[in-house]
């Protein structure tokens, strides 16, 4: 009777386990490390790929602004759930301590700190890499997207206005480019993904709305109420607000019927 009156005592305190972590774990799709060469540099891109019977549509997983980590490749896997062939690249390959990427630094802050010195041509020219790598893969029917988050959210906005061959470009919780007029060079569709408590991106999107309508091309957004910065990584945590819970999940579901158009 004792030892069951413990357990049920000491049960509570017992740590619950990770989410991203668990589903990176007991995923039962093929998960795999591609180098992509980029001139005399390798990009180490994390890809996961579908149990489809077909080719499909490869979306490339660009990183928030600490690196290339679990919960990155979590979204991998949920797309790869979802049918589609994801590829999350490293966009600190070879930034980091001994030469090292995401992995190397000795905290998240470290990594945020060398995310902001990269240049912004080379973060091009990486995704460019993997865009077209990602089109030689079997498993790809040759259409690919980009999908971005937070600082990775921006440069997916970015990345749109420069590559003239992709499906769509989402954008969760990342700034429009600062210069309206390169808008303007966007050929896919831009689809948005917003928290109504993140003022500091949220607060531009109707000017960028705006702007995106005078120059004829299409951004789609939604801006969840209550919902802050980053709420399709914490809405899945098991202490989630209930607003950043909901955002995640019909964040999710809103981006699983725009993949499938």
């Amino acid at each position: 009777m004792l030892p069951l009156l413990a357990a049920l005592v000491l049960a509570p305190l017992q740590p619950t386990q990770d989410p991203v972590k668990a589903r990176l774990e007991g995923s039962p799709r093929h998960h795999e490390w591609i180098e992509v060469k980029v001139g005399e540099r390798v990009v180490r891109t994390f890809a996961v790929f579908p149990e489809v019977k077909a080719k499909v549509q490869a979306v490339v997983v660009i990183h928030e602004n600490k690196g290339l980590n679990d919960w990155a490749r979590s979204v991998a896997d949920r797309l790869a759930e979802a049918g589609y062939l994801a590829l999350a690249p490293d966009l600190l390959s070879g930034s980091g301590p001994e030469g090292g990427g995401s992995e190397s630094f000795a905290s998240p802050d470290e990594a945020t700190k060398a995310i902001y010195a990269l240049d912004a041509a080379r973060v091009r020219a990486d995704l460019d890499a993997v865009v077209a790598h990602a089109r030689t893969l079997p498993a790809c029917g040759g259409k690919v997207s980009v999908a971005g988050f937070c600082w990775g959210g921006a440069r997916s906005f970015d990345y749109a206005t420069h590559a003239k061959d992709l499906v769509a470009a989402y954008v969760f919780y990342g700034s429009a480019p600062s210069d309206p007029a390169s808008l303007g060079t966007i050929a896919c569709p831009v689809y948005g993904f917003y928290g109504e408590n993140d003022a500091r991106i949220t607060a531009g999107v109707e000017a960028t709305a705006a702007a995106m309508e005078q120059a004829g091309k299409t951004f789609d957004f939604e801006v969840y109420p209550g919902a802050g910065h980053g709420f399709l990584r914490s809405g899945e945590a098991a202490d989630a607000s209930p607003e950043n819970r909901k955002a995640f999940e019909e964040g999710w579901k809103r981006w699983r019927e725009l993949l499938a158009r």
